[in-house]
Parts: structure tokens; sequence; C-alpha cells
């Protein structure tokens, strides 16, 4: 029987539907922001280092405080929290807007705002996806994570063009707009939040016993996943599958860069064909919803990014990449979707909160350690291997070629 006392409100799927609506309205805007801030800083100061700046800024907030924000998810009101995100993010955007159009910005309030920002969304991820577990069934645990996968694909593809658009058109400075837009976007996001039901979890045993102060309760996170062998299984192949592939990211735009003699254009079809992958699999998974046994979708998942990732290494130009960069990201949704159904059916929601923001921190540990054993292997061991005569180029010179590039690597890896 219904309960009486529910508000309201939308709810379930159709409820998820309308924050998804906004959350990828305003992920699209800020992306459209995020393209139009790096022209102009880059433009201002010509530096990939202030560039890369503002990727350590947002960043750092998380690797500092997502296990408090995780305990926090867990102790207060799970839309308050949601919402946490969308007002850091206007703060920071306001403050960009409001400096550029005096005429007063400079690239190191660029970091202020990404600081800013990098609070809130320490928040964001294990906030949304603690709500999926109490406002949608079980059975559409897939779906929602699919339409969610779309939220971090989508405006990869759109954003460029749209921003680009708006920079050519507007008759008054084009960036001027493009923030605005962020600002209302975001607005929206919150609106959608506000008109729906997000229901609190039930209080659980396991969710008791991790009850403490704050500090205590963020490390609780890390000893549930520790004394599950299952679930700390299931980390691992992430943890490793991350690295790996943070590798293969890493070197993948110097390998594309120093193939074609340095082509922008075919390097930016490439990224477009990643991004293009990325949002038809989460298509393809808000419809079908993966796999019955969701670890089937993990492993397999794997497997075959794997191989494809691996066959791009044996590409010379488009003809292979396009075909081979497109089989590989379509599988990157039902990857995360499935392993992000099966942690929020086997954890408690009361306890998600903490234990996803523990996750996703050891999962990210690969982030910088990732480039550094990629760049050394490339430019120490594996390239000055394949430039002379030995084992290494006798047994794979006939697949990748002996002897240097036409050009050095020297552009800035992939994170």
């Amino acid at each position: 029987m219904e309960n009486t006392n529910t508000p309201k409100q939308p709810s379930g799927m159709f409820g998820f539907v309308i924050v998804w609506l906004g959350q990828i309205i305003s992920v699209l805007a800020s992306s459209m922001t995020g393209f139009g801030l790096t022209l102009w800083i880059y433009k201002q100061t010509e530096s990939a280092t202030a560039m890369a700046g503002m990727q350590v800024a947002f960043i750092l907030p998380f690797l500092l405080l997502s296990p408090i924000a995780g305990a926090m998810v867990d102790r207060y009101n799970r839309k308050l929290m949601m919402m946490i995100s969308d007002l850091a993010a206007v703060l920071g955007t306001t403050f960009v807007l409001v400096m550029y159009a005096t005429g007063h910005l400079q690239f190191w309030h660029l970091y202020i705002a990404a600081v800013v920002n990098g609070l809130g969304n320490t928040f964001q991820w294990p906030a949304y996806s603690a709500a999926i577990s109490t406002m949608v069934p079980k059975e559409q645990y897939g779906r929602a994570n699919g339409l969610m996968s779309l939220v971090e694909a989508g405006p990869g593809v759109l954003a460029p063009m749209l921003a680009g658009l708006v920079l050519a058109v507007s008759n008054i400075d084009g960036l001027t707009w493009i923030l605005v837009i962020d600002v209302v976007t975001f607005f929206i996001a919150i609106g959608a939040l506000l008109i729906v039901h997000v229901p609190q979890p039930a209080k659980t045993v396991e969710g008791q016993q991790g009850r403490g102060n704050l500090l205590r309760e963020a490390w609780f996170g890390f000893t549930y996943i520790f004394k599950r062998p299952s679930l700390l299984g299931l980390q691992m192949i992430f943890f490793f599958g991350n690295l790996f592939s943070g590798m293969g990211f890493t070197l993948l735009a110097p390998m594309i860069l120093a193939r074609t003699g340095q082509n922008s254009l075919i390097f930016g079809t490439t990224q477009t064909v990643l991004a293009v992958g990325a949002v038809i699999g989460g298509i393809i998974m808000s419809a079908w919803g993966g796999f019955k046994r969701k670890v089937h979708g993990v492993l397999a998942g794997w497997a075959v990014f794997g191989v494809f990732f691996a066959m791009i290494g044996f590409g010379t130009g488009l003809p292979m990449w396009i075909p081979f960069m497109l089989l590989m990201e379509l599988t990157s949704p039902l990857i995360n979707t499935s392993n992000q159904s099966i942690w929020q059916t086997k954890v408690a929601p009361d306890i998600q909160g903490r234990v996803f923001s523990a996750r996703r921190l050891i999962a990210w540990f690969t982030q910088p350690i990732a480039p550094l054993i990629a760049g050394v292997l490339a430019d120490f061991v594996l390239e000055p291997q394949m430039q002379v005569t030995s084992g290494l180029s006798s047994t794979f010179g006939r697949f990748f070629g002996t002897g240097p590039y036409p050009q050095r690597r020297d552009h800035p890896a992939r994170p």
C-alpha cells in the first residue's frame, strides 16, 4: 500500500529523469565554459603550466576532502548534499563572470574558482550515486547509471561546437554569454532537485556501527571495503584497469601527433570519436540496462576494452583508429554502469556516501601514477630500444616500425 505521507512530488524513475535533465543541461553549459576559459587563459599566458594549474586546483579539494564529503552525504539530507555542488559552482562561475565583465579577470582568479568548483564536485558524485539507490528500484539501476554516463560523455561532443558557435556569432564578447548561460543552467539543475522527492535511506545496523565523529565516519568507508574480499577484489580490478588504461591514454595523444606529423585536425577527430563512442554506449546502456549478472558486464567490458585499446597501437591513421576507438569507448559505459550497479546493490544506502567516496579515492590514486610510469617507459626504455637494433625492435619492429619518429613527442600528455 502506498504511504499517504509521501510528498506529492515526482519520484522513482520519473523523478530521477527530471534531475538527470537538469544535470545534463548544467554540465553541458559548464563544459562550454571550460572550453571558452581554456582558450582565454592560453591567450593570456601561452602557458601549458598555467592551464595544468587549473586542473590541480580542481582536483586537490577532492583528494583532501572526499572522505569527509562522503561522511556528510550519509549524515545529512541527500537532496541538500546534491545541491551543494551546484551552489558551489554558481559561486565560482559568478565570480569569474563578474571579474571578466568588469575587465579585472586574471588567470589566477580562475584558480580560486577551480578550488570552489572542486569543493562542490567532491560532494556531487557520492551524493548522486547514493541517491540513485533510494530514488529508483534495483532493476532500474543499470538504466539510471547509463543515463548518468551520458552526463559525463555527452557534453564532450556538443560543448566545443556550441561554445565555438557562441564565440563566433555573438555581437558582444561571446565568453560573457557563455558564462551567463552557465550560471542560469545551475539554477535549472537546482530547480529540478527542488521539485522531486529524494528519499532518505533507511537506517541499518551497518550504518549505526559506523557512526562517530566525522573523521571516524570518513575512515569507515575504507575499512568497509578492506573487510570485504569480494568488493576489495572488484575495486582492485578497477585500480589496475585504471592504472594500465591511464598509461595508454597518457601516450595516446603523443602517439597520434607523432604518427601524423602534428596534425591537429586528425587529433581532434580522434577525440571526437572517443566522445561519440562513450555517448552511444551510454544510450545503449540506458535502454538495455546491462547483463543480469553485473559482474559479467565488468569482466567482459574490461576484456573487450583492452583488446580494442591494444589494436589502436597498430594503427597509423584514421582508417584504423576510428573504428577501434569507437568500439573501445562503447564498452566504457558497460563497465562503469555494471560496476556502479553492483556497489549500489551490495552496499546499504545509508553508508554509500562514505563507501563510494573511499572507492573513488582509491581509483583516483592511479591518476598521478600512470602518467609517470608511461612517460618514463616511453621516453627512456621503449622508444630508445625501438630506435636501435635490439630484441624489442626485432620482435615488434614489423608491427610498429623502427627508428625515430619524424617529430619528437613534445606535447603534454593526456591525464
